[in-house]
């Protein structure tokens, strides 16, 4: 029980030392050890373990112990694992053993841990406020899953959901690991780790039916988002690299260098002022579509299969429209 005690009172002299090292940037060791009432070695070890959780420093002789820089103590951004370890810590040692102003150091430790719990939760419900986001046609209300999906991001959490695929018309409940919420088209997406396909498919967020958070925790796994849209043009990915070439007209070319793409096309300045663009991409429908925004001032000019595909497109709605 011994141990015990000496480490609970290892823990509370770390913390007093954290705070004195704040409050007084530069403070002395043997400052330390009188606020913490020790000798100076056992600062001196207690430093030497601080170090290796937080970047302290002392510049040389007489210059004290500070922070580098932005780390504060505050806010704890304890992880649920972590706050329920600390908030068990009464229960595994001896109550009278315990050092004076133990309980109302905890206090403190759990009380801030609260409160920035809910600043934290606040601050999700004022970002999910600010993102406004449209209803789908067919529903007279659409929950915002927003809130709980990034708060799942931020604390790796896996979540709990019923979502609906359109191409299906398939409903189903889904675990789901959450990566990246990313903004395409006015609308937002999922990028995560699904437990039903075992593989990382992209969710829309509209088509959720319920998002529950979980306690259970995933780790990314090295998991690159750049690499796993590269080529892709908005957010579908697909198994085939297509190279296009596309002359733009003078009246869009402006605009058309302006466009914020999720790919990097080649440019060319054309003589009239129009404009070569050649890209490749991994999704020939969400491309075409893209070009059919620029009616007559866009042309495809390869590859020659999708430029013929155009063609009877364009046929097709001239008879539409006789």
């Amino acid at each position: 029980m011994a141990d015990k005690v000496m480490g609970t009172d290892k823990i509370i002299r770390i913390f007093n030392m954290i705070n004195a090292i704040q409050a007084n940037p530069g403070i002395s060791a043997a400052d330390l050890a009188l606020k913490c009432d020790v000798n100076i070695r056992t600062i001196y070890r207690d430093l030497d373990l601080l170090s290796m959780i937080a970047p302290i420093t002392n510049e040389g002789r007489g210059t004290g112990y500070r922070f580098m820089g932005k780390f504060f103590l505050y806010p704890l951004n304890f992880t649920e694992q972590e706050a329920l370890a600390f908030s068990l810590l009464p229960s595994m040692v001896d109550p009278d053993k315990l050092p004076p102003g133990f309980e109302t150091a905890y206090d403190k430790v759990m009380g801030t841990h609260r409160k920035e719990k809910s600043q934290q939760n606040r601050m999700l419900e004022d970002i999910a406020d600010i993102i406004q986001m449209g209803t789908p046609a067919y529903r007279k209300e659409s929950p915002s899953f927003v809130q709980p999906i990034i708060q799942a991001i931020l604390e790796s959490r896996t979540i709990d959901t019923v979502y609906h695929t359109q191409y299906r018309d398939e409903t189903t409940e889904r675990s789901v690991d959450p990566y990246y919420l990313i903004p395409r088209e006015q609308r937002f997406y999922l990028i995560g780790y699904c437990h039903l396909k075992q593989a990382i498919r992209t969710f829309r967020i509209s088509r959720f039916q319920k998002v529950e958070v979980t306690e259970r925790s995933f780790d990314k796994k090295g998991f690159n988002v750049r690499q796993y849209l590269k080529n892709t043009w908005s957010i579908d990915r697909g198994d085939k690299n297509i190279r296009f070439k596309v002359r733009f007209s003078s009246n869009v070319a402006r605009y058309i260098k302006e466009e914020e793409l999720f790919v990097h096309p080649w440019m060319k300045d054309l003589p009239d002022g129009g404009l070569l663009f050649e890209v490749t991409v991994n999704n020939e429908k969400e491309f075409v579509e893209w070009i059919r925004r620029y009616g007559p001032d866009a042309e495809i000019l390869e590859p020659a299969s999708v430029r013929e595909k155009m063609k009877l497109q364009l046929a097709e709605w001239m008879e539409l429209y006789k």
